[in-house]
């Protein structure tokens, strides 16, 4: 048999490990950022066009690349970061591997400007699809420059699977919001199609988190600050008021290197138990400073999820340090008696001094001087004890006569409860008036029960409607007709009002303008990520128009709306969701026939537009074998 097993040849082994560390455009820039991060840069610039298809250009000041380690630097598994197998242990640079640059090279066209700073003359090398097509010296700045351009040409099968320009940009935003927090010493500046995004000078953390989440969270952080002999750990949470639905503003921060983790998220979430509603999740950025020796780091390609030697301390610290933060900005009770198993923060260190305990005492105490006093714990007295208790109770004689008024009480007659169970003493029907049973045009008699329930009679037996759903079921078909006619009624706002976003969910907005329009909304930029709303839609009564805005975007970042499909019939399911009556809302009579009236004119009156009952009848025949 002859041999069958032979080498790849390099560009396709290029090409496979592109696969694994070049998913999409964001990906070049995480890789080619941290690069920058690690040469020293103290200014980074990204510059990208449609989202990363066309162009993507990374410029830095970091300490540049000499000739020879500007073409070495493509080669796979070329890195200076690393010399041996031990050095994985003490990692503290981003990149270590040498992948990211072959990769890269693999499938695009790519160029790159370097000088060190102590040259006069720089490298220019153009590559396309890992073959090097020119080398020279060049004039230009000190630090590097690279510039990719047609991002996966060669490869048409993955440029096809990139998602939507919106999509791919809010990936590139989170990419850059994790780099851009872990170093706020450094400035960073975002540039798409010509729009600046982000222009983040030095700061500090506080500041920066400012810069990238948006100002308004600034005073919805508490600083963490925690020393322990395991890891360290500082940075801030949020209050329990900025939780939100979806997740998006939660970060961990291993040395500096950005780590997903569900484990220690459900550290962080834990504190927060019974502060913040079951499916809301609060913001937190908190860094992790830790021994290179007792962490993993290269256990995935994108290098997220880190592995640490004892985990449960790690938990355990972590749930403790947020405790404390909490309680410290009285978010929670002082007083904690469930202590099981907690770990006190901060952890003895071998080294430290024990400190011996003392003792106080009052030497005057005297027990047997003639006013008597009470002894404390401590030994030290306490204020003297009364004799004359007598004087306490002056002023307190109870005369009979005076706490009675002559007239005789009303007699208030109460219905008899001996038949009744407690669910049916406690039941509560809104049972109609005698002038609106006069104004009931169709002579129906409906019954609120519980302020949810309608409940009506008709001929095969009693119906009973949940209001909320029907709301929900109008709406979502007035919302479908607006689109079907391409118009909608606006009410225009006397003061409209101002919305301050983030850069991503404002990329998302800016996406969906067109179809909000449709359903009335008119919004219109400010400043930068500013947005006012001008109008919102004339038929949707006591609904603030903000958090109904809200609403949309969550669903979008949770996967719900899904862009691909039809949009804008999703987007009528979410508003109608949210903007129908909120639950124990009180009908009249005349309202419950309205609702019930424009529910039965609907096409499809049984089910909400996420497949939920509106309504059920419990026909006659049922009704006669509960009596039997």
């Amino acid at each position: 048999m002859s041999d069958i097993i032979q080498l790849l040849p390099d560009s396709v082994a290029n090409q496979i490990a592109a696969g694994e560390v070049i998913q999409r455009p964001a990906s070049v820039i995480k890789e080619l950022v941290e690069n920058a991060v690690d040469a020293g840069s103290t200014d980074i610039k990204i510059i990208v066009k449609d989202a990363g298809r066309t162009l993507v250009q990374i410029i830095d000041n970091g300490c540049g690349m000499s000739e020879t380690d500007a073409r070495m630097a493509f080669e796979r598994h070329a890195t200076s970061k690393i010399r041996n197998a031990n050095d994985l242990f003490a990692i503290r640079t981003m990149g270590f591997r040498g992948e990211a640059l072959a990769s890269i090279a693999a499938v695009a066209q790519l160029e790159l400007k370097t000088r060190p700073h102590e040259n006069e003359l720089g490298t220019k090398i153009e590559i396309s699809g890992s073959k090097v097509e020119s080398q020279e010296p060049v004039t230009c700045a000190p630090g590097s420059n690279f510039t990719i351009r047609n991002l996966f040409f060669n490869v048409p099968a993955r440029r096809r699977f990139l998602k939507t320009n919106a999509t791919e940009l809010r990936h590139i935003v989170n990419e850059f919001q994790r780099i851009a927090l872990a170093n706020p010493d450094i400035a960073f500046s975002l540039t798409h199609n010509e729009q600046v995004l982000f222009n983040l000078p030095k700061a500090n953390l506080r500041q920066r988190i400012a810069g990238v989440i948006g100002k308004s969270a600034n005073a919805q952080l508490i600083p963490v600050e925690t020393e322990t002999s395991v890891i360290n750990i500082h940075g801030f949470i949020g209050k329990p008021q900025a939780a939100k639905k979806t997740m998006g503003d939660q970060f961990f921060f291993v040395n500096n290197r950005y780590m997903r983790s569900a484990y220690l998220h459900k550290a962080v979430t834990s504190a927060y138990e019974n502060l913040v509603q079951a499916d809301h999740c609060p913001p937190y950025f908190l860094f992790f400073e830790a021994d290179p020796s007792i962490i993993d780091v290269n256990i995935h390609p994108t290098k997220t999820e880190i592995k640490f030697e004892d985990e449960r301390s790690v938990w355990k610290i972590v749930s403790a340090s947020v405790r404390e933060a909490l309680g410290k900005f009285n978010m929670v009770p002082s007083i904690d008696f469930d202590q099981t198993d907690e770990i006190e923060i901060p952890t003895f260190r071998k080294d430290d001094p024990i400190a011996v305990p003392s003792v106080s005492i009052n030497p005057d105490y005297n027990p047997f001087e003639a006013e008597k006093t009470r002894p404390t714990s401590r030994g030290a007295s306490s204020s003297p004890v009364s004799s004359n208790w007598e004087s306490l109770y002056e002023g307190f004689e109870s005369s009979g006569q005076d706490t009675w008024t002559d007239e005789e009480p009303e007699a208030v007659i109460l219905p008899s409860r001996e038949n009744l169970d407690e669910s049916e003493a406690t039941e509560q029907i809104t049972l109609p008036s005698s002038e609106e049973n006069e104004k009931t045009e169709t002579g129906t008699l409906y019954f609120q029960i519980k302020n949810k329930y309608i409940i009506t009679s008709v001929k095969s037996g009693i119906m009973i409607i949940d209001q909320r759903r029907a709301h929900e079921r109008i709406l979502f078909e007035d919302f479908l007709k607006n689109i079907q006619s391409g118009a909608s009624v606006s009410q225009q706002s006397l003061f409209p009002e101002e919305i301050s976003f983030s850069e991503e969910d404002a990329i998302l907005l800016r996406d969906i303008n067109q179809d909000l329009r449709i359903f009335g909304f008119e919004l219109q930029e400010k400043d930068n990520c500013t947005f006012a709303i001008t109008g919102q839609p004339s038929f949707i009564k006591n609904v603030n128009a903000t958090r109904l805005i809200d609403a949309i975007l969550d669903a979008f970042k949770s996967g719900e709306v899904d862009p691909e499909n039809e949009i804008k019939e999703q987007l009528a399911t979410i508003m109608a969701r949210n903007a129908c009556m909120r639950p124990g809302e009180v009908l009249s009579q005349s309202e419950m026939a309205e609702l019930i009236n424009k529910l039965f004119l609907c096409t499809g009156p049984n089910y909400t537009p996420t497949g939920k009952t509106v309504f059920s009848i419990l026909d006659n025949e049922e009704l006669d074998k509960r009596f039997r």
